[in-house]
């Protein structure tokens, strides 16, 4: 839905932007093929309105012009919607082509790239790419498997409640969400959606990859108040396993479970082919321990050790 009306404002802007005299609204509905399939002239016109006034929100100055039989016409001339002068420094422009990369398995990784083409055509100066050249193998990326990526990134723009269904680590079955969407963030090379959850009234994080089936928009407005960035960023830290305030004692399997050893206070060799390993606990763990299978063992904590057999038995069963 909100991609067919920025197609219908894209649309009418170029129709205004194009024109050496005034359209009137005939002309207009005849040439927009949204506009062509609304039921009626009713519905029209107050389409047509709310189109006008969103595109003067957006700062296109369009004119509204009479003609010498009294007819109603609207141009945006291009002289009155020129951009001012683009006054980047070289970081700034350099921060603006790193963003254009990131994005480049997204649909709308062509959007960003036109957009990038039109400021440099505006004066942003050409900065040098660390990432060109005997580096070019390296390259940072954010990667967008999930397909409830772009209607959730659309959904948190638009301040739109959403509902999908989502299946936990310890559930065999998915469940129906009715979610307030704040902010999406990639953690350890994964997407989360923090958000209110209406059902409990309380917030929540999840993590795209376990939602299932389309995610469907809602009206209305929100009901809880959107907390600011760095409050969302530290939710989704916390849920994705970041914050730590105990220590976990697991056995792993020599040679195995790097990303574990990076993060060990302290490991020791526990005989038969395994360690122990004393890693930082907080909420999170027992999602990230059974990632790595058979490899690792829980010693203690026992609720962490709970969690984990409880994540294993969802997953059999599933």
């Amino acid at each position: 839905m909100a991609i067919a009306k920025a197609e219908r404002l894209m649309n009418l802007a170029l129709c205004l932007l194009g024109t050496r005299r005034p359209l009137s609204k005939r002309e207009l509905r005849g040439s927009i093929e949204a506009y062509l399939e609304a039921g009626n002239d009713e519905s029209f016109n107050r389409m047509f309105e709310r189109d006008k006034d969103d595109l003067r929100e957006l700062g296109l100055v369009i004119e509204t012009v009479e003609n010498l039989e009294g007819e109603i016409g609207y141009l945006a001339r291009r002289d009155s919607n020129r951009l001012p002068p683009v006054s980047l420094d070289a970081e700034e422009a350099a921060a603006l082509g790193l963003a254009a990369k990131v994005w480049q398995q997204a649909r709308l990784a062509g959007a960003a790239s036109g957009a990038l083409q039109k400021l440099r055509a505006g004066g942003m100066p050409e900065a040098g790419d660390p990432y060109e050249g005997q580096h070019s193998a390296i390259e940072p990326r954010i990667p967008v498997h999930e397909a409830a990526f772009e209607p959730l990134m659309l959904a948190c723009r638009d301040r739109r409640p959403v509902v999908f269904d989502y299946r936990k680590s310890t559930a065999a079955r998915p469940e129906t969400r009715q979610v307030e969407p704040w902010a999406l963030e990639c953690w350890r090379g994964h997407w989360y959606l923090a958000g209110h959850d209406r059902d409990r009234g309380a917030e929540r994080v999840f993590r795209l990859s376990r939602i299932t089936g389309k995610v469907r928009s809602r009206a209305g407005k929100y009901t809880a108040e959107v907390p600011d960035v760095v409050t969302v960023r530290e939710t989704v830290a916390s849920w994705a396993g970041e914050s730590a305030d105990r220590s976990a004692l697991i056995r792993l399997r020599a040679g195995a479970g790097y990303p574990l050893r990076a993060k060990a206070t302290a490991v020791r060799e526990g005989g038969d082919g395994w360690d122990e390993l004393e890693i930082p606990y907080g909420h999170g763990l027992d999602a990230w321990l059974v990632e790595f299978g058979p490899d690792v063992v829980v010693v203690g904590p026992a609720d962490l050790r709970a969690d984990v057999v409880d994540r294993l038995r969802a997953v059999a069963k599933a």
